[in-house]
């Protein structure tokens, strides 16, 4: 002790801190996200007969997609959407502006299924998000008391894709049962679902892998921990009630974004938000191709970030700093050893020992995080990016950060 400086002893007592709290975090959170994403092979839980006997105790929902020129993705992916094991859902487009034979497409689809129902934002709408005005076209043409989104360009995991969101609501007893948090039988108005990216062997679409996994376990961890704050629109449900009693977009409609997750951090408490992540509740999306594309989807996304609740901006703050702070005490705790052992020309375990303690207690962070998200990547079917993790995690904040910090100087655009 007497050979360290008190810079070693003050940075070291830094690093401690922050490490306890990311120790904490995990622990918490991501771990809670983690325990819930078991998978369950229906063929062995549950026979035919089965399924229908309890699917024909769930409520009848709308499914409601929002298609701006989708004709790609909806040939892709609009079967699965109608030929989901449910007894009563309805499959609702809205035909967003678009440009293309979107509409002539959907006609034809409509003649064969009985279950599918159209409508449309008029070309040129003069709204700040079309998008927030479809899905309230699509709310008020839905037929049933729950809706259930998701977008053009997205495929479910599994023809049981709507009766796994559907258990979230509380209304029968099924595997989603165990991927749920406390209390969830009770009726719930909001459902929190995971929305994967198809993975492509590109480095570009293993950080969007890193990025989609770690966000998503953690804000359904600190959903399933009582903080409700996000949700995704490629995976979100909730009550029409819940919708239009308390106004649906009222007060977001300023901003282009923010369906998803303005809404859920607006409505969702620990009482009313479940969380369902089974394999089987997964939707799988087109990833962007182009580093300029993500960054412009993340920008989008960030944008809304001010408009959080107060304790929410903590919380997610919190995280990314004590992030940085450990990182950066850990690197001078490394500089400094190594500083003190080349001058000295003595390199005794007692001087070296704060560094070794960093390089120690970071490996084993290290290993939690491999362990928890391979655990959670297997399960879902993404990439496992084990030997990038240090690497993501240092350039997807400060990427972040540079983002929101250049944010407020982007001119506003205002559509009228």
């Amino acid at each position: 002790m007497s050979e360290w400086t008190l810079i070693e002893q003050v940075t070291l007592g830094v690093f401690a801190v922050m490490w306890l709290y990311q120790l904490y975090f995990w622990m918490r959170y991501i771990l809670a996200a983690v325990r819930r994403t078991k998978t369950r092979a229906d063929s062995k839980e549950n026979s035919a007969e089965q399924r229908r006997e309890l699917n024909s105790r769930e409520p009848g929902v709308s499914v409601i997609v929002c298609a701006k020129n989708e004709l790609a993705n909806l040939r892709d992916y609009m079967q699965a959407l109608l030929t989901q094991d449910y007894p009563e859902y309805e499959v609702i487009i809205v035909n967003d502006g678009s440009v293309d034979d979107t509409r002539t497409y959907l006609e034809y689809w409509q003649k064969r299924y009985k279950n599918l129902k159209l409508t449309f934002v008029p070309v040129g709408a003069k709204v700040t998000s079309t998008k927030k005005l479809a899905i309230t076209l699509g709310a008020k043409a839905a037929q049933y008391d729950y809706l259930l989104l998701t977008d053009a360009d997205c495929r479910p995991e599994s023809k049981h894709w709507i009766s796994e969101m559907m258990a979230g609501f509380g209304s029968q007893e099924s595997s989603a049962e165990q991927c749920r948090e406390p209390n969830s039988r009770e009726t719930k108005d909001i459902v929190l679902g995971f929305g994967a990216y198809f993975v492509k062997p590109t480095l570009l679409n293993r950080m969007i892998q890193f990025d989609t996994l770690l966000n998503g376990l953690q804000y359904l961890g600190l959903a399933v921990c009582g903080h409700p704050y996000m949700g995704v629109g490629r995976n979100l449900a909730y009550s029409k009630r819940l919708f239009f009693e308390h106004g649906g977009f009222v007060g977001l409609l300023d901003n282009k974004a923010g369906d998803d997750d303005l809404f859920v951090n607006r409505e969702a408490t620990k009482d009313n938000t479940a969380v369902v992540c089974t394999r089987e509740s997964l939707t799988w999306s087109v990833p962007k191709t182009s580093l300029g594309d993500w960054l412009h989807q993340k920008r989008r996304h960030l944008s809304v970030a001010p408009k959080y609740k107060t304790s929410t901006k903590f919380r997610l703050a919190l995280e990314p700093l004590t992030r940085g702070l450990l990182y950066a005490a850990a690197i001078v705790l490394v500089v400094l050893g190594c500083q003190q052992g080349a001058v000295s020309g003595q390199w005794s375990v007692i001087s070296l020992l704060p560094m070794l303690i960093a390089l120690g207690a970071m490996l084993v962070r290290w290993i939690w995080q491999c362990v928890l998200l391979s655990i959670a990547a297997s399960r879902w079917g993404t990439t496992k990016t084990v030997l990038l993790i240090p690497v993501w995690e240092i350039w997807l904040p400060l990427l972040t950060l540079v983002m929101m910090l250049i944010e407020p100087l982007r001119p506003k655009q205002k559509r009228w």
